[in-house]
Formats: C-alpha cells, sequence, structure tokens
C-alpha cells in the first residue's frame, strides 16, 4: 500500500527538515529560507488561532504578490483552515459582496478599525471595507514575538483553496476545490515541473494559475520567485538572474514582454527555462508563434480549463505548429461540443464547451454563490468553440462576448488576435456596440488599443491592418470606433473586465437627453 499523503502544511515542515538552508521563496529582494518559512508561519498560525481561526474556516487575504502571501496561506493550511485569496486592487463593493457568501474567519490585508469611505462606496479600491463581525489584520502585519515557532499538530483543511470569481459580471461566486488540503507534489509531473526547480510566478496569486503554480513549488522543493506586480524589464531580469526553469503566465504578459525583449536582446539570457506555460485567456497566434520562435518548440506549452478543473486540454509548441490556434487535446476529463439544443457538433463546428470529470472520478469543485450551468451531468464555463478532426480544441470566444453584425457571429478574440500581430500593439479589446448608422447591422466592433511608446498607428492605420486580416464586417465601421488608450487593457492575470468596458463606451456614445 502506498504511503497517505500529508498536508500541505506538514510537507513544508519536512521540507523544513531536509533543506532548512534552502531558499523557499523570494520576493522584492527578500528571501526566506524553508526553516525560515515553516518557523515564521508556526508562529502566524498561532496568532491566527488566537482571533479564532480553526479547521475548515475560511481566511480571506487582500494581500499583494508577497512572502507575506505565502506565510498567510501555509499558515492557513497549518490549522487546517482555508486560504481565500482576493486581489488586493479589488473594489470594496465586490470585496463585500463575495465576504457575504461564505463570512470569514479573518481578514487579512484590510484594517478593520476603518470603514468603508465614499471612495469604496462608489467602488473604487482606495476605500477600506470593515465588517464589525469579521477580525482582521492589517497587511504588514506581525505576530507577537512571544508566540511559539513550535511545530504545530497536524491539520488537514478540508477544500485547500477557495478563489473569488465573477464579480465583474455582477454575479460573485467561490470556486472551493473538489478536495482537501492532502496534495501529493506529484501534481507537477504531468505539467513538467522536476523537483529543486526554479519558479517564476509574475502574475497575481489571487488568480487560479497563481496560486496553483505557487503550491505546486511549494510542495515540489522549488525555489519559487514571485513578482509583486509585472513589469516587463524585471519579468526577463528575473529569468535571467535566477536561472527560472519553470514558468506559468498568461498571454497579456507574453505580448507585454516581447517588445522589451527584442529592443535589448542581449540583455538577457532565457535559455534556462524549461517548461514555459501559458493558460488564463486565448493567446493571439503570433503571439505565440513568437514565443516558439523564442524558446524552441519544445518549450512553450499552453493548457485550457477553468478553476473549477472539471477538464484539461494541453498542447505542446510541435503539436501547436501543426495545429496553429488549438488549445490541444484532453489529458484529463471529458469534454465535448454541443448545438444550442444539446446536439454534438460534428468537427469544425462551433458550439458551447461542455465539461466534466472521468466517469467514477471525485467532483472537482463547489460553487458557492451560482449555480452550475449543466447539461445532463456536464458543465459548462461559457466558452464557444471546436473540435478538429484530430480531437484537437479551438477556442472561438466566451458565448457572453460573442455579438452579432447583420446576423452573423462576430468573436472578439478574431479581431483582437488579428490586431495583436501588428507590432506596435500591446493590447487591444473588441467589444460590440450598436450601430451608429441606420441599425441594420444591429451591431459593430468597437475597438481599444494600447500602442507602444513612440507608436505612429492610428484609427485609419487599424482599419488597413484588419482589412487585410479579416472580413470587412469585423472591421470598425469609422475611425471613432477605434479609441487607443495609454494604459494596459488587461490585468496582470489577463483578465479584462469587458462589460465593464462596454458600459462605459455606450455612455459615452448614447446621445444626451433632450429636456
Amino acid at each position: 500500500m502506498s504511503e497517505p499523503v500529508a498536508p500541505i502544511g506538514s510537507q513544508i515542515s519536512a521540507l523544513a527538515a531536509l533543506a532548512p538552508d534552502e531558499p523557499a521563496v523570494t520576493c522584492d529582494g527578500l528571501t526566506l529560507t524553508r526553516a525560515e518559512l515553516d518557523r515564521s508561519t508556526n508562529r502566524l498560525a498561532r496568532a491566527y488561532a488566537e482571533r479564532g481561526v480553526g479547521v475548515g474556516d475560511y481566511v480571506t487575504m487582500v494581500l499583494p504578490n508577497s512572502v507575506e502571501w505565502i506565510q498567510a496561506a501555509v499558515a492557513c493550511w497549518k490549522l487546517g483552515a482555508v486560504p481565500q485569496p482576493l486581489s488586493a486592487r479589488l473594489p470594496d463593493a465586490e470585496l463585500q459582496g463575495l465576504l457575504a457568501l461564505r463570512p470569514p474567519a479573518l481578514l487579512v490585508g484590510r484594517d478593520g478599525d476603518r470603514e468603508l469611505g465614499e471612495a469604496g462606496r462608489s467602488g473604487s479600491p482606495t476605500g477600506q471595507y470593515s465588517h464589525p463581525e469579521i477580525p482582521s489584520v492589517p497587511a504588514g502585519f506581525t505576530p507577537d514575538p512571544a508566540l511559539s515557532d513550535a511545530a504545530l499538530p497536524e491539520a488537514v483543511s478540508p477544500v485547500w483553496k477557495a478563489m473569488g470569481s465573477g464579480g465583474s459580471t455582477g454575479r460573485p461566486k467561490l470556486i472551493e476545490s473538489g478536495g482537501d488540503s492532502r496534495i501529493p507534489a506529484a501534481i507537477g509531473y504531468p505539467l513538467g515541473a522536476q523537483e529543486g526547480d526554479t519558479t517564476l510566478v509574475p502574475i497575481p496569486l489571487s488568480h487560479n494559475t497563481g496560486f496553483t503554480t505557487a503550491t505546486l513549488a511549494l510542495l515540489m522543493r522549488h525555489h519559487l520567485v514571485l513578482m509583486s506586480r509585472f513589469e516587463p524589464r524585471q519579468f526577463l531580469r528575473l529569468i535571467t538572474e535566477h536561472r527560472v526553469t519553470f514558468l506559468t503566465t498568461v498571454p497579456t504578459i507574453m505580448q507585454r514582454a516581447l517588445p522589451v525583449y527584442h529592443a535589448e536582446p542581449g540583455s538577457y539570457d532565457l535559455s534556462s527555462l524549461r517548461r514555459f506555460w501559458h493558460m488564463g485567456a486565448p493567446c493571439p497566434p503570433a503571439v505565440k508563434e513568437a514565443w516558439i520562435d523564442l524558446l524552441g518548440p519544445q518549450v512553450v506549452w499552453e493548457l485550457y480549463g477553468g478553476t473549477e478543473l472539471q477538464a484539461l486540454t494541453f498542447i505542446s509548441g510541435d503539436q501547436w505548429l501543426t495545429h496553429r490556434g488549438s488549445v490541444g487535446v484532453v489529458v484529463a476529463g471529458q469534454m465535448r461540443v454541443l448545438d444550442d439544443d444539446g446536439n454534438p457538433c460534428p468537427p469544425g463546428v462551433v458550439g458551447e464547451i461542455y465539461m466534466r470529470p472521468a466517469p467514477g472520478s471525485a467532483p472537482t469543485y463547489r460553487y458557492v454563490g451560482v449555480e452550475a450551468k449543466s447539461r445532463d451531468g456536464w458543465d459548462s464555463l461559457g466558452d464557444l468553440g471546436y473540435f478538429d478532426e484530430d480531437g484537437f480544441l479551438y477556442l472561438s470566444d466566451r458565448r457572453v462576448d460573442m455579438f452579432t453584425v447583420g446576423g452573423r457571429n462576430v468573436y472578439p478574440a478574431e479581431i483582437e488576435n488579428a490586431l495583436s500581430a501588428h507590432p506596435d500593439v500591446l493590447s487591444c479589446l473588441v467589444v460590440g456596440v450598436p450601430d451608429p448608422n441606420s441599425g441594420d447591422l444591429g451591431q459593430v466592433p468597437y475597438v481599444l488599443v494600447h500602442a507602444a511608446d513612440g507608436s505612429t498607428l492610428d484609427p485609419e492605420g487599424v482599419k488597413d491592418f484588419l482589412r487585410e486580416r479579416i472580413s470587412s464586417y469585423k472591421v470598425p465601421p469609422t475611425a471613432d470606433f477605434i479609441e487607443f488608450v495609454d494604459t494596459p487593457l488587461r490585468d496582470d492575470a489577463g483578465k479584462a473586465r469587458r462589460s465593464a468596458v462596454r458600459d462605459e463606451i455606450m455612455a459615452r456614445l448614447r446621445p444626451p437627453q433632450r429636456l
């Protein structure tokens, strides 16, 4: 019989006993060894316990990427509690909605002595949310040094993570993992991770990709290197200086880093990278191909699957070059593509993607706050796509983002992918807005562009570039429907608040009402 798997907290303590002086985690120049991480989280766990945290309790962490973030998560696991990470930049209105779904035993990173101010009520992340019934500790909290840093009794978290999601759509939800904190270190092997890797996490730990990658690194005896906030030059420098071997990222980071690398290729050495994963959002083919050219097809891999983990697809760079634009073949669970009547779509026909774990497997997640969209035991995350004859999956877009132009379906990702091939475009975003003319078309594309510094690209240049690559009805009708912005259009996790962007554009386009 195989040995039982210890909970995450115990595994981290065992690695500290095995290799106390090895670096465990680094962020912004601060490094903790395995022994320092173990002792500090024993003391922090006792501080949390004094504030009422116990087995099964939620601990909401509203912190930026940091050594402190890792310590907070490990302290939760050592108590058998459930870490619930939320963005440090989350507007207070969204934070309130998520806290209300399952009030935590402790709120880490917000000052509970300050009330929600006017800025917070208006949705600004500058306000401070407090709840009179939820104990809290601020960012930078230091436990009483009189608390012991000795080992704690072993505890198992009934849920090893609970991710917040959906606030930007007005339907906040929590996604609890389907399993407890007895997670085997071997979870990293299918991803190509090896014991002793150096792992870089440039995306927010409040995002499932960041959280899962960091946990994998802690369990597999990696040196975990974090970025507190993504910056292209620092991203490339960290890979170079730490000789990073394993990395997970998102397309927006890939796109923003490319022009910086190409401007000074001799300043950075990316040859240490053995496995470069991207996920979290569709990747423009031009961006993906550029990274394959840079690192080699054997290094660049892509994963598709939701936080819910019902099923996954993988694709290597070599496979992608022969199935350009695909997100791969199903490697875990089951997927199928259905039309609106629930019938299977033949190869090449776009439908809604449904997925489920392999028959006989335990559930991989639980929702809190919403019900899953299901059909006969299969769940949908709202993504549209199709399989080809070889079983490779291609994504079209999310159903809620699709719009129609003259009765024809338009997927924003197709327009974004085409425009992302322009060397001056750092990011772009497309939404559908009402036809400004007769209205016969129903909707038309509205394009936002974040261009590189010094670019001479203008709206007519955008239209000309798109006309050469996509059908004319997918091109904005006039230059007025192409807007240049000076800040990134997606966050560091590659996510865009598309519905909020559309609402803001619509408010500007709407003619003033007569009195």
